[in-house]
């Protein structure tokens, strides 16, 4: 029985990296991998999955409108998938998420989604919240905080490297918008009460 992962992290823990190796390891035993990535992260360039260290691959781009069992759907029909490998996960809707349950259990693929668990305000995102609520396989990859402990938080920061404490769940950026940091260190430049 095909399976849905969610392999989520902070920010820099290597997802990229993770799934476009494992699109390697299926593509080098002759069997087809779909790569899809939310349309509204371009940093890289449109439709890329692109890792930190310098890898990328083409991917199909999703939107909020995308009925991804379709998609998938219609790409096997083009030509056999093997997998299913999803950047930025936790852009999914609610929606998808089950429409990504419904490509394993229905077309017997198994699908390896690669996500941020929370945002810069300790809130889940959409997607994060129903892969880890539905999904088969639940994995964190791990990277650390500044004092070397686990980093299982992220903030937002502005030019100066202050955090921010207000604004919109979504704003597209890397290392010079977010940090990775321990629960401790979140709690002490994120005043917020919880």
């Amino acid at each position: 029985m095909a399976k849905l992962y969610f392999y989520y992290s902070t920010m820099n823990a290597g997802k990229s990296t993770t799934l476009l190796q494992s699109s390697f390891n299926y593509r080098e035993r002759g069997m087809n991998t779909l790569l899809l990535t939310a349309a509204l992260d371009d940093r890289f360039g449109v439709g890329k999955v692109s890792s930190r260290i310098g890898l990328s691959q083409e991917a199909d781009l999703f939107t909020e409108e995308l009925d991804l069992f379709a998609h998938v759907s219609v790409k096997h029909s083009e030509e056999k998938i093997n997998c299913v490998l999803v950047d930025e996960s936790q852009f999914l809707h609610k929606d998808q998420v089950w429409q990504l349950s419904n490509v394993c259990d229905q077309l017997g693929i198994p699908v390896l989604c690669y996500g941020i668990r929370t945002d810069f305000q300790g809130q889940l995102f959409s997607g994060s919240q129903w892969l880890l609520a539905w999904a088969d396989v639940l994995v964190e990859l791990k990277t650390i905080c500044h004092c070397g402990s686990k980093a299982n938080m992220v903030v937002r920061v502005d030019e100066q490297g202050n955090a921010i404490q207000q604004g919109s769940q979504v704003e597209i950026g890397g290392n010079d918008r977010y940090v990775s940091l321990c629960r401790r260190h979140f709690k002490e430049v994120y005043v917020k009460d919880l």
